[in-house]
């Protein structure tokens, strides 16, 4: 089959449901009302709340939530053919991760930017906001430490890839300084200036390979996974504490042309190309006993691909630093359900890249050598594609060297890119560390928010405030050590399995949330089958993979299995009590047949930074 096919129909799917189905939530479920003053101008505070370019915000907030799940979970899942997962992507993007994406930018637009577990305090219950509290933290700090050691296996060793993204934070430093305070609104230029400047970090990275001009300072970036396990946290530090317009959101905003323009390069490459599936619609390793992922293909399909079709660490982004900056409410349809949308394609072109490869081959990069050697699949191009990319790519498990091969060949197929193979190659995975590093710092951000709610309402108050600085350095210092130590001393096979049922059991809790906030506020209550249903599904699916997940654990009988296999059954058993509290409000809010409203009183008068003068347009 012709790749071109699964593109065509992936993006005629996703404009459809984006014209019509996300305009019906907008216009008749949440009733969207531009009237409203958002909270990015009612608590204007030059730091954490600031009214945003939609573009510059759509930039942050997509750089923000495309992490690992749309780049590395795809290819993964590929190992059951490309079947199950490109089905998924396209149904569960639309009908689940935008519409979760959705419903909480759109709960706290109204709650005045407050958190998720905030929220769910006022909506549901104490019971329900202590819960999510503690779900948001064991489960964020797990998330950061799996998206994190993703980019240490990318760079380590790497100068050009360490160089490229170190070279982003005084780019973004500079373009913030530009676009905020210099000459503010200048939104085209600081745009181009930056971009041109990203784009001359790339290129000039591959000086310091040997025998070119900056050789010799290769040593500073060539890092070890250790050095890279302590730089990366401190790094989330300083984008905790540090003002959001200054590195936070002109960062991810120029790391977004990239990630875009790739993607969209990709597209083309395969327009061009249009390149042969490879890889079956089902495999032998439907039922289970794959080498990359031994259980069957429900549930793990559906917790490996993650962020590429719905992802509870977007919740965290929804209900964190975009909602602080979004100007008008109607802006949260193209920001959060046509951000997961886009999303959701770039999943398909990383399912695409890994299934128009050799399944021997693709199965050789993916799986430990000795593995490999028991399937008897036979390899076609491994040793050429090695070749090529001047690198033995093989028995390298972990779904980032076989995507980067897989855009690479495609890349190089165009006429006359063949001997600029190594260059697609290592481009490749600067992309994928890029897109993951932008999660990671508004992930340590918003992580901190929640710390300090937590601290703050039932410990000592003064923590809560935004401003307060004691509170930040406290709070981001904890945040950023407790990932940074499970960072260190951990690695993919102890921490991505965790991270993968932790990350999909908080999307069940925010879609609980959003069909709590919809039975309160829609005009019909049937309308909270939107997110009534993709609740049920996952909340069934994501149950199912815990539970395998925990026997997997405590098989090991050491202290990791331990560990983690108690960290998962706390999770289960928050997420269970969190269902339940909610369906005791869902029975009672069934009796009323009209609307009562969200409980948005207090924030409405108040804003969460006490000294703030708020800053609102005539």
């Amino acid at each position: 089959m012709n790749s071109i096919n699964l593109l065509v129909v992936s993006l005629c799917f996703f404009l459809l449901a984006y014209r019509y189905y996300s305009a019906f939530i907008s216009a008749k479920v949440l009733a969207l009302n531009d009237a409203n003053i958002t909270p990015a101008y009612r608590c204007n505070d030059g730091r954490e709340f600031v009214p945003t370019n939609k573009w510059v915000l759509f930039g942050h907030h997509f750089a923000a939530i495309a992490g690992a799940g749309p780049l590395v979970g795809p290819v993964l899942a590929a190992q059951y053919g490309w079947g199950p997962g490109f089905m998924w992507i396209l149904l569960g993007s639309v009908f689940a991760g935008a519409v979760h994406d959705f419903i909480i930018l759109f709960a706290s637009i109204r709650h005045n930017g407050q958190s998720l577990a905030v929220i769910a305090r006022r909506e549901v219950g104490p019971l329900t906001g202590v819960t999510t509290s503690l779900s948001v933290l064991f489960i964020i700090i797990v998330a950061l430490a799996g998206l994190a050691i993703v980019v240490v296996n990318a760079l380590f060793k790497n100068p050009w890839g360490v160089y490229t993204l170190f070279m982003t934070i005084p780019i973004a430093v500079a373009v913030g300084l530009y676009m905020f305070k210099i000459a503010p609104g200048s939104i085209r230029s600081g745009s181009i200036a930056g971009f041109l400047l990203v784009l001359a970090a790339v290129f000039t990275g591959h000086w310091l390979s040997p025998g070119q001009p900056w050789a010799g300072l290769a040593s500073i970036f060539d890092l070890t996974k250790q050095q890279l396990s302590i730089a990366l946290p401190l790094y989330g530090f300083f984008a905790a504490v540090l003002p959001v317009w200054l590195l936070l959101a002109p960062r991810d905003y120029l790391s977004s042309y990239m990630k875009i323009g790739t993607v969209l390069a990709l597209a083309l490459g395969i327009l061009i190309v249009q390149p042969t599936v490879n890889m079956p619609m089902t495999t032998r390793f439907i039922d289970g006993g794959g080498p990359i992922i031994p259980g069957p293909w429900w549930p793990y399909v559906f917790i490996t691909i993650a962020c590429g079709a719905i992802s509870g660490f977007h919740s965290l982004i929804s209900s964190g630093t975009t909602p602080k900056m979004i100007e008008l409410e109607s802006q949260s349809r193209i920001i959060a359900y046509g951000g997961m949308l886009t999303e959701g394609f770039v999943a398909i072109m990383a399912l695409i890249s890994a299934v128009v490869l050799m399944p021997g081959d693709y199965f050789a990069i993916n799986s430990p050598a000795a593995v490999f050697a028991k399937l008897g699949i036979p390899t076609v191009e491994i040793n050429e594609l090695s070749r090529l990319v001047q690198m033995d790519v093989a028995h390298r498990p972990g779904g980032a060297v076989s995507l980067a091969v897989g855009m690479a060949h495609i890349f190089s197929t165009i006429g006359g890119m063949k001997h600029l193979m190594s260059y697609w190659y290592q481009f490749a995975i600067m992309f994928e560390a890029l897109f993951i590093l932008t999660t990671i710092d508004a992930g340590t951000r918003v992580a901190r928010y929640i710390l300090q709610d937590i601290l703050g309402t039932y410990m000592y108050a003064p923590l809560k405030k935004t401003n307060w600085w004691p509170g930040i350095l406290f709070t981001s210092a904890i945040v950023t050590y407790c990932w940074g130590y499970l960072l260190y001393s951990g690695d993919v096979a102890s921490i991505w399995p965790l991270f993968g049922v932790a990350n999909q059991l908080l999307a069940v809790v925010a879609l609980a949330l959003g069909t709590t906030i919809i039975l309160k506020i829609a005009p019909k209550k049937s309308y909270a089958w939107v997110t009534f249903a993709p609740l049920c599904f996952l909340a069934v699916t994501v149950i199912a993979a815990g539970i395998m997940n925990v026997q997997m654990f405590f098989k090991r009988s050491d202290a990791l299995g331990n560990t983690n296999g108690t960290i998962s059954v706390i999770l289960i058993v928050l997420v269970v009590v969190t269902l339940l509290d909610s369906i005791r409000v869902w029975l009672n809010l069934l009796k009323n047949d009209k609307p009562v409203g969200m409980n948005t009183e207090i924030s409405i008068v108040s804003c969460p930074v006490n000294t703030t003068k708020p800053n609102i347009p005539s």
